[in-house]
């Protein structure tokens, strides 16, 4: 999961001005980690992460790198998105954790049995998918100038 923050931090830092601080520096490598930490430990609750690291990190950026800042951004954040949407175990192989349901019990602790191939739901909770919306897949989807054809 690293790896990902800190690409996305050497190409963003490449638009920081050239004496910018160490302590500059860290925090766009911290926000960078907590974006992609978030993203992949809770995907479902993050709605616009690439525009929250943008807000954290802006200032840092002379008002003529913003632009491009901007872009990197987005397209790091929302390429990993993408991806966590496509392949949702790929959260838990980043992580280094094992899936469990995302379901809590009677008592309000968090359920703790695996969940069912392709579901985050273990059998006992397998109806609470059914009031979720679905997930869209991104090999279904026509392109753009189909639609406008």
């Amino acid at each position: 999961m690293y790896h990902l923050s800190r690409t996305l931090y050497r190409d963003v830092t490449r638009n920081l001005p050239g004496g910018a601080s160490r302590t500059t520096q860290e925090r766009v490598l911290r926000a960078c980690e907590r974006t992609i930490e978030r993203l992949v430990t809770d995907p479902h609750y993050f709605a616009h992460p690439a525009k929250s690291l943008f807000t954290e990190i802006r200032f840092l950026f002379p008002m003529a790198a913003q632009a491009q800042v901007w872009r990197t951004v987005d397209t790091y954040v929302g390429t990993v998105a993408e991806e966590l949407r496509r392949r949702p175990d790929l959260g838990h192989d980043l992580t280094g954790t094992k899936p469990t349901c995302q379901a809590t019990t009677r008592r309000g602790q968090p359920c703790q049995r695996d969940p069912l191939h392709g579901s985050r739901y273990c059998p006992s909770h397998q109806h609470l998918s059914e009031t979720e919306e679905p997930v869209e897949d991104f090999a279904e989807r026509r392109p753009l100038e189909a639609l406008a054809a």
